[in-house]
């Protein structure tokens, strides 16, 4: 540890004196890349040795129903890893990212480096109906933001950094850079701008040269040789079933996350929710783990996959049985993912969302070949499915597009993903104004994406309260009041006792009416008075005061120090010392602008 302290001692002073130290977040998202594709391939490797160890279970029991209780035993695991070695200090799913974000200057619990790799490699290698999405998202931003803690970077860096890291982890994962960098982009950070674009760049981009170097397998393989103009009335179908679609995966998964039986103790749920998940994998095999193996198949063409180790196997023969099978997937596999998720295991819904997507765009071209007006490419509306899915659960829809054409190798079709997209886009913001992450912050935490809550908090309040101004006493002549309206200009004034605490305020537009009165002669400050509709305490944050103001729709109120008047404050001063503090900010982090 003393070596530690020493050589980022030694790094420090090597790197504040420089005139253009800014590049130094340039090596450092070279480092995050690195370690962020480091992660993204021992997760992997981690998920194919827990799957290979249930194989194995199931092959010396020699009974397939096994694969029943492995999901159980997967969330039972995470849960005892969560609660007895990591003491419950992990964070789990994107949305805690953008709560640290936004109101923990981006500073990350370093246990999230590696927690997530153990507990998700758990339970989406035993079977847990869930993906390794968001767990490596976290990862990533978990390295990012200790690698700027570790450095002493401001908030606004280690943000950048932390969304390096995120970048890094899902282009190592789907061996796709500009997905990588888009997903933090519209997900993360809500700007695109050169300053954090370069890092995110580079960090992406070394995050997939790792990747390919240990595990260089290309995630789906799609042979296509284009898309028919004859089919575009189908994918604008599929774009408007998708909207729906991303609707109903977020209803569900916001609802099921939250947990199940939660009158139940944690070891409880996870063994119920554990069984009830592996019936319903029974039932239905696709849903076991992420379910990409299935969607590879379909996608070659291998319907028949579909019918390994499935009740319905006989039925599956014909079509109008293979539709419902399907249907029954797309339906289902989300509310697999939230028993997975709400009994306590560790994964995400990305990974669903796109298989959700795939059986959807599926659903279709199989529909409409089996009545024989024409026939689709079932690998194309699959393909269009996963980012119709994604555009709208996520909303997010650059990410969606790039991530399915560069994990299939689907460029040709650049229109229909953009036309679908754009179509379940539109849909899912009519119903949903934002994503499933921040819906949950907004409901549950009251954390706001407009709002940086960080930089709000570094503004002293201090220095915008206005100490210039005139008191009224309650029995002052309402005449005498006149008297001061005419030497000033404020349009609020302050009621004050004799020994300084606020009584009530003076509003001129709610006196304006009495001004041209015949009759005030006999009326004081004291029958004009009101209560203000707030009372600003001198050490409350500035991010509450904000909210303050919103609510209240008003631009100034009064300040108090243990009850004593001591000036007042306005939203507009307020919201001009952010906007030169964001100025600076960008100014600061301009990688090409000299010191």
């Amino acid at each position: 540890m003393k070596y530690i302290h020493l050589l980022r001692s030694n790094i420090n002073s090597w790197r504040i004196p420089q005139k253009n130290q800014r590049s130094f977040l340039i090596y450092l998202s070279v480092l995050v890349g690195l370690i962020g594709g480091l992660a993204a391939v021992a997760l992997k490797y981690l998920v194919q040795l827990m799957e290979g160890m249930g194989r194995h279970i199931s092959a010396q029991l020699n009974y397939p129903i096994i694969y029943i209780f492995l999901p159980a035993l997967g969330i039972l695991l995470t849960v005892v890893y969560q609660h007895m070695i990591n003491r419950d200090r992990i964070e789990k799913g994107i949305g805690s990212i953008l709560a640290n974000i936004k109101k923990n200057k981006s500073n990350i619990n370093y246990n999230n480096t590696y927690s997530h790799l153990i507990s998700s490699s758990l339970t989406v290698g035993l079977g847990g109906s869930s993906g390794l999405e968001a767990p490596i998202v976290c990862t990533g931003a978990a390295i990012g933001s200790n690698a700027g803690r570790f450095f002493n970077l401001t908030a606004y860096e280690k943000t950048i950094l932390l969304a390096a890291g995120a970048s890094a982890g899902i282009a190592a994962v789907f061996n796709s850079p500009i997905a990588g960098v888009l997903f933090s982009l519209e997900i993360l950070l809500g700007e695109i701008t050169i300053p954090t674009f370069i890092p995110l760049l580079i960090a992406s981009a070394t995050g997939v040269v790792v990747a390919k170097l240990l595990n260089s397998r290309q995630l789906f393989h799609l042979v296509t040789e284009g898309w028919a103009l004859s089919a575009l009335p189908f994918y604008l179908l599929l774009g408007v079933l998708s909207g729906w679609l991303s609707v109903y995966i977020t209803k569900i998964a916001e609802y099921l996350e939250k947990g199940i039986l939660l009158k139940y103790n944690r070891y409880v749920r996870a063994l119920a929710g554990g069984v009830l998940l592996g019936a319903i994998i029974f039932v239905f095999p696709p849903l076991l783990g992420e379910g990409y193996h299935y969607v590879q198949e379909c996608l070659n063409g291998n319907f028949e996959a579909l019918k390994e180790g499935s009740f319905f196997a006989g039925w599956l023969q014909h079509p109008a049985a293979m539709m419902l099978f399907i249907a029954a997937l797309v339906l289902i596999k989300i509310v697999a993912t939230g028993i997975t998720l709400g009994s306590g295991g560790n994964g995400g819904t990305f990974a669903p969302t796109m298989f959700t997507g795939a059986f959807m765009g599926l659903l279709v071209a199989y529909i409409v070949n089996q009545t024989g007006m024409m026939h689709l490419s079932t690998s194309n509306f699959m393909a269009v499915g996963m980012a119709g899915a994604l555009s709208g659960v996520l909303h997010a829809p650059l990410t969606a597009i790039f991530l399915i054409a560069e994990i299939t190798g689907g460029y040709v079709l650049f229109i229909p993903l953009m036309i679908v997209s754009a179509l379940s886009y539109v849909i899912a913001r009519l119903y949903n104004q934002h994503n499933m992450y921040w819906q949950s912050l907004i409901h549950d935490r009251h954390i706001f994406p407009d709002q940086d809550y960080g930089m709000l908090e570094a503004i002293d309040l201090q220095n915008l309260i206005k100490t210039d101004f005139t008191t009224l006493k309650r029995d002052m002549p309402l005449t005498a009041f006149y008297k001061v309206l005419a030497e000033g200009k404020a349009n609020i004034y302050a009621v004050t006792t004799q020994d300084g605490k606020l009584e009530g305020v003076v509003w001129l537009d709610e006196i304006r009416k009495q001004m041209f009165d015949a009759d005030t002669s006999r009326l004081t400050v004291g029958d004009v008075m009101t209560q203000p509709p707030a009372v600003i305490d001198h050490l409350q944050p500035v991010t509450a005061v904000m909210e303050v103001f919103d609510a209240l729709d008003l631009w100034r109120l009064p300040v108090t120090r243990n009850g004593e008047f001591i000036g007042f404050i306005s939203k507009s001063a307020l919201l001009n010392t952010y906007r030169q503090a964001l100025i600076q900010q960008h100014k600061d982090a301009d990688l090409f602008t000299q010191s």
